[in-house]
């Protein structure tokens, strides 16, 4: 991406309350399943703006909680989202597959396609406590071959499987699979309104060509999404190690 359409990426990114699908149920969920409580460490790897790492704070208050983000904007707008929680709290800039530390949880929304789910979980072995989880998102395929919409949407992802082929690549990690839970139709919405409401913000500012072009980009993936709601999802995995 050149400098100006990073630029844009980010005007529209700005400030929304969160950089992916999800709602604060699947942490509650994931926290329920695996029976958290008391003096914890956990890790919620790419945090983006910090969404989940304020549910997973009220969700385990005696816990130590870093957010770990890449990107210096995300990390900014997650650390004034978590202020008032500091030091028990806190977000740091860093890369998730090296994330350091060792953890009880390693919380991972919709991120860890970027590592791939094999390698990253085999990366973040040392990084969890004896009998630590991980609980992560992933696109995955509610039908195959999947629908017309679900094929739109995913395109720029081949590489997306069904649950049994996400299922593959936690044991070949050399993980099991505690439990699951899609992620489907109203945790969408929670991510896309906003961005609706932002990019028709900006539409109305009479952006240049390149802020245009990324408009129409996300535009385009809002509407394929609406075309197959019902059929695009991401799997929430809670995984152990072996």
């Amino acid at each position: 991406m050149t400098p100006e359409e990073i630029e844009a990426f980010f005007n529209i990114h700005r400030d929304l309350p969160r950089e992916g699908p999800g709602e604060a149920a699947d942490v509650h969920w994931a926290v329920e399943q695996l029976g958290l409580k008391g003096p914890l460490d956990v890790l919620d790897a790419a945090c983006g703006p910090g969404a989940d790492t304020l549910v997973l704070a009220e969700a385990l208050p005696e816990a130590t909680i870093t957010a770990m983000e890449k990107t210096p904007q995300f990390v900014t707008e997650a650390r004034a989202r978590i202020a008032h929680l500091d030091p028990r709290v806190r977000a740091v800039e860093g890369d998730m597959a090296k994330p350091g530390g060792r953890y009880d949880l390693i919380w991972c929304a919709g991120a860890l396609y970027f590592l791939g789910v094999t390698a990253g979980l085999q990366g973040w072995r040392d990084a969890l406590k004896p009998g630590g989880a991980v609980a992560f998102s992933e696109p995955v395929l509610l039908e195959t071959p999947p629908s017309d919409p679900a094929r739109a949407f995913w395109e720029e992802y081949p590489q997306i499987t069904d649950l049994a082929g996400i299922t593959a690549q936690v044991t070949a990690a050399g993980y099991s699979v505690q439990a699951h839970r899609m992620i489907v139709g109203a945790p969408w919405e929670t991510y896309y309104a906003p961005m609706q409401a932002r990019i028709d913000m900006l539409r109305g500012q009479g952006p240049n060509d390149v802020l245009s072009a990324a408009l129409d980009e996300n535009q385009l993936e809002i509407d394929r999404w609406r075309a197959g709601r019902d059929q695009i999802a991401y799997a929430l995995l809670i995984v152990n190690s072996a």
